[in-house]
């Protein structure tokens, strides 16, 4: 018995054929010069007439029209912008081929080789190639290491320093967007200079650093998170900008197992997450009073903060529970409210693309707030929300409405590894778990924890 996803999935493939025969129909009718495959003739001259589409980003598919093109694949070199393009498919007056990586100038070139190789003739396009750049990933910083033991790490230029341990949190410095540090958990913490291209440790004598912050006030010093296990000790310390870090101060509170932190952007206080405890807690600079905003739905888990740019709200990442809630900000109590659930499943581990509920994540982490140009003529919230989601080996995207989508990870329809390219087709991560965005360089940077790297998402160079 046939049933619905049977015939739905007939009616998709079905669609798709006529579609094909439809696109194929239309081309030879606008190029009835389409005839029986035939060779390279030395005494035609190759010709250019046409190509579609008119523009197009690496890894699309491009047809050029002309004639004389022959049809042995392996005697015709196909450049666009001065880029090899892959010829795939050959007949006498059309050549399908695949637009290469950095193909800026746009120019097509064909040419015909002889049995040497040799240049037997060769034709160029009126009309350059409009070449849409397209969001990559790369391998920014570290070396990756496919024998583990061979792991080495140390200080050093941006091209020789090594490989990272336990990247947890990545931030750049609110004064100065050439300065970017990351915390490491037990490992070890780093600074990263842009300007001097040089990866340097950042010490902080503490054994196990979560998370860093900063105030918005005077110099804006950094806030580091001790992450310990211990009722008698102090959770957070201030480096001041002044000592260039150098120097620590303690914020006069015990609390243990600190994983998230959060400023608020305008009237300066301090939230942070306790593991053991679970609970939000509001410690006010200017006062000194250390109290509870809300407890958490549970206990004994990791719970990340990330604020909105506007201060009216933050998303709480529930990392062992698999889903992110929504706190709103009360502007009159200076406080924040109870959170509700935005997307995901409390304690249900899986990856689906979806709204809200309907969403799956697996160990969800760091988030970064990015505005989103196209919502300027709808008003209201301006940002997408960007968080790895660690175990899902991926960097996932939540809208102002609740709606989860995959923005980059996962290619080849594989989950972990490690390869750089098309952000869907062909990146991969493994456990990323920290993420900034570079608001001068229009960029992200991804702590690829598994792979001891830190990635970029960035438009191609």
């Amino acid at each position: 018995m046939k049933t619905k996803n049977n015939v739905k999935t007939k009616c998709w493939q079905i669609h798709w054929m006529l579609l094909s025969f439809i696109v194929l129909g239309l081309t030879q009718c606008k190029h009835d010069e389409l005839t029986e495959e035939v060779g390279y003739d030395p005494g035609k001259e190759v010709v250019i007439t046409d190509f579609y589409p008119k523009q197009g980003a690496v890894g699309n598919n491009l047809v050029i029209y002309g004639d004389n093109f022959g049809n042995d694949l392996s005697k015709i070199k196909v450049t666009i912008g001065g880029k090899p393009a892959k010829v795939i498919g050959v007949k006498n007056n059309s050549l399908y081929c695949i637009i290469p990586e950095a193909a800026y100038a746009g120019d097509i070139k064909i040419t015909i080789l002889g049995g040497d190789n040799q240049q037997l003739a060769q034709a160029i396009s009126k009309e350059a190639f409009s070449y849409t750049r397209k969001l990559l990933v790369s391998t920014f910083l570290g070396k990756y290491y496919e024998v583990a033991s061979n792991f080495e790490e140390k200080e050093g230029p941006f091209n020789d320093c090594g490989a990272f341990k336990g990247i947890t949190w990545l931030t750049i410095d609110p004064k100065n967007p050439d300065h970017m540090y990351f915390t490491g958990d037990v490992n070890s913490c780093r600074f990263i200079d842009f300007e001097k291209k040089y990866v340097s440790y950042f010490r902080t004598d503490l054994d196990r650093v979560s998370i860093m912050n900063w105030r918005i006030d005077g110099n804006q010093d950094m806030i580091v998170s001790h992450n310990h296990s211990s009722d008698t000790k102090n959770g957070n310390y201030i480096f001041s900008r002044e000592s260039n870090f150098l120097q620590k101060k303690a914020i006069e509170v015990y609390a243990r197992g600190v994983n998230g932190t959060m400023v608020h952007p305008q009237n300066g206080e301090l939230y942070y997450s306790r593991y053991r405890a679970g609970d939000i807690r509001r410690y006010d600079f200017n006062t000194k009073e250390d109290k509870l905003v809300f407890s958490n739905p549970y206990s004994a888990v990791a719970v990340y903060m990330v604020m909105h740019p506007s201060g009216d709200y933050a998303y709480l990442v529930e990392y062992e529970k698999h889903y992110i809630m929504r706190t709103d900000y009360d502007r009159d109590k200076k406080t924040f409210k109870t959170p509700y659930t935005i997307c995901g499943a409390a304690g249900t581990a899986g990856y689906a693309d979806g709204i809200g509920t309907n969403a799956r994540l697996n160990n969800p982490v760091q988030g970064v707030f990015v505005k989103n140009p196209d919502y300027e003529t709808s008003g209201g919230d301006q940002y997408d929300f960007y968080f790895c989601d660690k175990a899902n080996h991926a960097i996932r995207t939540l809208t102002p409405q609740g709606r989860v989508s995959t923005f980059a990870g996962r290619g080849n329809n594989g989950t972990n590894g490690y390869a750089d390219g098309d952000l869907r087709t062909e990146a991969r991560f493994n456990s990323p778990q920290a993420i900034a965005y570079d608001e001068t360089r229009k960029c992200f940077y991804i702590g690829d924890t598994g792979n001891w790297l830190i990635r970029k998402i960035a438009k191609e160079e």
